[in-house]
């Protein structure tokens, strides 16, 4: 019985009730050490005994996302797979439930049609952040609303649309080249060295602004990039950050919190700045008839089934995916050019003595140059616009990929930058040689399947045929009036990727073509 002293008794309870300091820090102890024995044990699970634990690839990968998502960061992810597939082959493990291929047949197992009513592998909804509307553009759309729309949309990048179209690129290309003349002619040693990253881009956004918006953005007149298009850029690389904390749902949050406020208000503004033109476009109906996206659009009785927010949606992807794209291909391709001088020289002879004036290079005559649409080819796979692999999900009841079982929910991809850079699939990979795509027998053996820069089946890229018709007009007429000279970094091509290449300033000048 204890004593009825208050001192007494205070010290009875705390003794009796209240644990010790010591108790405690062993209470702490047992708890810390149960959590990490439960990581080490889920680890252990995914390295040893997971369904994928039979594909080859790092252990510290296999148990962990954080190797994927410091690479993404840090803008190194395209070459660490790489040599993750140097060192293990044609599949590699990536992450606790990801798997990267290099191998051709992987194109139409994860992107192809499937057969026998088997379902398409969805795309990762986590690959594609929702748009600031929450309705998906054709690039994340799945299932019928890509179906649908992209029926609709065809109508906007068809053969038939692309003649209508012609005089606008003709327009603005032609304003590059005005440009550039002036540019150079102000210069007493008539020479002049250009940003050809800028220049590119400033055409490029132009072409986009007005099939999208049926107005130019100026850049080309302006020789300089509008606020919204300078934040473009750095909204994807913020798509990139945001895409590194999808890996850890747990804490993605906080994770979030990391990135700038700037960075996600940029996105915000730039969907605002996409929705504001598209209103003011479909408001002028008198212009439905103009060769423009939605004035072709619009003459289609099945536009209807388009909303507004889809309409939205696409037209802030047609200003990403139609413009910095294409430049990045005109701007790698020329830089390798560049550096390789005897192919420069073959191309510009194919150009200069195909066509006898400078108005006479058009979007159908080009298509029958041999050796611009081999340099076309060897240009993606060298610096692919969009190196990464763009990752889908298998369904959940499980698929072949490449002759192995694969099993539902399992994330997969074709990185493009591996898969060109493989001397599995192409001799010399890192070498630029456009006779590879000209029945050269050195390259009998390189598995030309394996080359798919726009992606590969019912998903693929709606504007290719465009890409391609801009790409070898507005190449084919700088080769026309000008001698390239690089002058800046020798090593530009050695970039971070945030998605798409973090581009260097192309320091090239140009001079008045010499007669060739």
């Amino acid at each position: 019985m204890p004593t009825t002293d208050p001192t007494s008794f205070l010290q009875y309870q705390y003794s009796t009730k209240a644990p010790n300091m010591g108790t405690l820090l062993t209470l702490c102890a047992a708890i810390s050490s149960l959590l990490l024995l439960r990581v080490i044990g889920i680890g252990i699970y995914k390295v040893y005994f997971h369904p994928l634990s039979k594909y080859p690839g790092p252990k510290f990968a296999a148990a962990s996302r954080i190797p994927t998502a410091w690479h993404m960061v840090r803008g190194n992810n395209i070459r660490w797979v790489a040599s993750l597939h140097k060192k293990y082959g044609d599949v590699v493990r990536t992450g606790p439930d990801e798997l990267s291929y290099i191998n051709a047949q992987g194109w139409k197992d994860i992107y192809g049609h499937r057969i026998r009513g088997k379902a398409l592998f969805p795309k990762n909804p986590r690959f594609f952040p929702k748009p600031p509307n929450g309705v998906d553009s054709l690039v994340a759309a799945n299932a019928e609303p890509h179906t649908r729309a992209r029926r609709i949309f065809s109508h906007a990048f068809s053969d038939k649309a692309l003649r209508e179209q012609e005089p606008l690129f003709q327009k603005y290309v032609d304003l590059l080249l005005q440009k550039l003349k002036e540019m150079v002619q102000g210069d007493p040693q008539h020479e002049h060295v250009f940003d050809m990253v800028n220049m590119y881009n400033f055409t490029t956004f132009d072409v986009m602004a007005d099939l999208t918006f049926g107005e130019s953005l100026q850049l080309l007149e302006n020789s300089d990039y509008s606020p919204w298009v300078a934040t473009i850029f750095q909204n994807i690389k913020a798509t990139t950050m945001m895409r590194a904390t999808y890996y850890f749902p747990t804490i993605e949050m906080l994770l979030s919190l990391l990135i700038p406020k700037s960075l996600a208000d940029k996105r915000i503004s730039h969907f605002k700045h996409s929705t504001d033109r598209v209103d003011k476009r479909l408001s002028a109906n008198s212009e439905h008839q103009r060769p423009d996206i939605w004035g072709i659009i619009l003459r289609q009785e099945e536009s209807k089934g388009l909303s507004l927010d889809e309409m939205h949606s696409n037209a802030a992807g047609f200003m990403i995916a139609g413009t910095e794209t294409t430049a990045t291909l005109l701007s790698g391709l020329t830089f390798h050019l560049l550096k390789n001088q005897e192919s420069l020289a073959k191309l510009v002879h194919e150009i200069r003595s195909t066509f006898s004036s400078y108005d006479d290079i058009t979007l159908e005559r080009l298509v029958r140059l041999e050796y611009l649409n081999a340099c076309l080819e060897e240009g993606l796979r060298m610096y692919p616009p969009v190196p990464i692999g763009t990752t889908r999900v298998v369904p959940p009841e499980g698929a072949p990929i490449c002759g192995e079982f694969v099993p539902g929910g399992t994330i997969v991809s074709m990185s493009h930058y591996s898969t060109y850079r493989s001397a599995k699939n192409f001799a010399f990979p890192d070498s630029f040689i456009p006779e590879r795509w000209l029945d050269d027998p050195r390259f009998e053996a390189d598995n030309k399947l394996a080359f798919q820069p726009f992606s590969y089946g019912p998903r693929n890229c709606l504007g290719k045929n465009m890409a391609y018709h801009e790409m070898r007009l507005i190449l084919s007429k700088v080769l026309w009036s000008f001698d390239l000279t690089l002058t800046g970094n020798q090593n530009w091509s050695d970039q971070d990727v945030f998605t798409l290449w973090n581009k260097g300033p192309l320091m090239v000048k140009l001079s008045p073509a010499r007669e060739s």
